[in-house]
């Protein structure tokens, strides 16, 4: 089989390289031609499929040597995926990012090496950026812009972002489209469903065609900036309460399906701790109201933001008021989380945060994980089972468990990659958002912080007794409802007081006050 596999890789290879010559002849850019992106991820995929199959071969499993043989497997092959992603562009730089995403559900030296593509996005000529702006809106750049920033501020995979002066003075950012996307996104996906077909059937324990079903359900929506003023419009109403966030409002006039012009709104990535520094920013309070905004989408709206990687929340002072607050930018990927779902994993993280393992057990099976719901909640948290059972809200994180977890997680990767395949698709991307706001919180070194738990079981209490009194048929049993809601929404903040007690100098002063009585007893 491998000898099979290195002549396919051969022949792609010979395929890419004629086609190149030949495509050179006749200046095009060969990344634009679907041949040639098919024979690059073709060679690209054999070669790594044939690297796992020779290298391990005559390795003992589970032995010291095969698992740092398997480590630079891991690493080289990351390093092909990441170049077939550049080399290819557009889609394959958007799943790759994806992929990038996944702590604690794919191997470290996948993800680190991946997430590399985050600042190796494609960038568009000026000239490309003004056809598009002429085809989609009917006019010249300078008819309907005072100014346009030749160098965008931002580039990623699909869309580069430009600032631009409107004739009326106000400064906006405009979102365009990579010229090309459009109708390379549907061929690529193909491609990237053929090669990993090809893949599961060389290798049975590999189970990674949710990321086909997602890609072809996401992509359309991700490319119609339209869908995306819309979901910005509808979060912005949906959180009004929280002062602190700030989404930019859309121009109309000035937006189509490949561009999209929104107020320019400044600030520092949310992981740029030197930048909080410098302006005064406190990392606890962003962490918690980061924290806040997800929990309310999550768990009371299930209408979730589903890419908060740096680059997509900043943070800065007010101006005017002086306070710290969160621009949310991309609102192109959304879950929508139907009632059934959303319940039952308000019901889950209440058991998690409880330790109430027959709670963990009943509602992991209800979301689909099935006989799987230890390692599903282990995933879901990036805990070990051994603080699922002590309470994660009580259980501080450590670096030898998040050691542990990523070890972990390269071992039972073939068992992962099932429960992907079992859980409902919404859960997919909620996996995802988890793992970007965990990385966030890694960064600023606040995810031992028990304020994240606590505003949490805040809105799944909320959601669960909302649910409760819409079905509540007699008034007593509506009172009720409500009564425990008040009353364990008031425990939670007596909790957070306390916490805060035993952590400020108060906390310090009064824990001295009673050593000291005990010991003049």
């Amino acid at each position: 089989m491998a000898g099979r596999l290195l002549k396919v890789s051969s022949a792609a290879a010979a395929l890419l390289a004629s086609s190149g010559l030949y495509l050179y002849g006749k200046h095009l850019d060969p990344s634009d031609v679907s041949v040639v992106r098919f024979g690059r991820a073709a060679a690209t995929t054999a070669v790594i499929s044939y690297d796992y199959l020779t290298s391990l071969r005559n390795v003992q499993y589970g032995t010291e040597e095969y698992w740092a043989l398997k480590s630079k497997v891991h690493r080289r092959s990351a390093e092909r995926l990441r170049d077939l992603c550049c080399a290819n562009r557009g889609t394959f730089i958007k799943v790759g990012q994806h992929l990038g995403a996944l702590d604690y559900l794919l191997p470290e030296e996948y993800t680190s090496v991946l997430r590399e593509l985050h600042s190796r996005s494609p960038q568009s000529s000026i000239a490309e950026v003004q056809q598009v702006i002429r085809e989609d809106l009917g006019k010249e750049i300078r008819q309907l812009f005072a100014s346009f920033e030749d160098t965008p501020q931002g580039a990623a995979s699909l869309a580069q972002v430009h600032k631009a002066l409107l004739h009326d003075g106000r400064t906006v950012a405009v979102k365009v489209q990579h010229p090309k996307v459009q109708t390379q996104s549907s061929r690529d996906i193909v491609v990237i469903e053929v090669l990993l077909k090809a893949v599961k059937w060389l290798f049975p324990d590999f189970s990674f065609m949710w990321l086909v079903e997602e890609a072809k359900k996401n992509m359309p929506l991700e490319l119609d900036f339209l869908n995306e003023g819309r979901n910005a419009e509808k979060v912005a109403e949906l959180l009004k309460d929280f002062k602190f966030l700030k989404v930019p409002k859309i121009h109309w006039d000035l937006s189509t399906k490949r561009i999209l012009t929104m107020d320019f709104m400044e600030g520092g990535q949310v992981n740029d701790r030197e930048y909080m520094r410098r302006h005064s920013i406190d990392v606890n309070e962003i962490s918690r109201n980061l924290g806040k905004m997800y929990s309310e989408m999550i768990f009371v709206h299930g209408f979730v933001h589903c890419d908060p990687h740096p680059g997509n929340v900043l943070v800065r002072k007010c101006p005017k008021s002086k306070r710290s607050e969160i621009v949310l930018l991309d609102h192109g990927l959304y879950q929508v989380l139907n009632q059934a779902f959303r319940l039952d994993y308000c019901r889950l993280w209440r058991a998690l945060m409880k330790a109430d393992m027959k709670g963990v057990e009943r509602y992991s099976r209800r979301l689909g994980a099935g006989d799987m719901f230890p390692l599903f909640a282990c995933v879901l948290t990036a805990r070990s089972w051994a603080s699922l059972n002590a309470g994660i809200s009580r259980t501080a994180v450590t670096s030898l468990e998040d050691t542990e977890i990523r070890a972990n997680a390269a071992r039972y990767l073939p068992q992962i990659s099932e429960l992907l395949n079992k859980v409902p698709r919404q859960m997919l991307l909620l996996l995802k958002t988890n793992d970007l706001l965990r990385g966030i919180e890694t960064v600023l070194q606040t995810r031992a912080n028990a304020s994240s738990f606590l505003n949490m079981s805040r809105c799944c209490v909320r959601a669960l007794s909302r649910h409760g009194r819409s079905k509540a048929r007699y008034r007593p049993r509506w009172l009720q409802i409500f009564l425990s809601e008040v009353l364990t929404l008031w425990q939670i903040n007596l909790y957070e007081v306390f916490l805060w007690m035993k952590a400020s100098m108060l906390g310090s002063w009064l824990r001295n006050l009673v050593s000291w009585l005990q010991f003049a007893q």
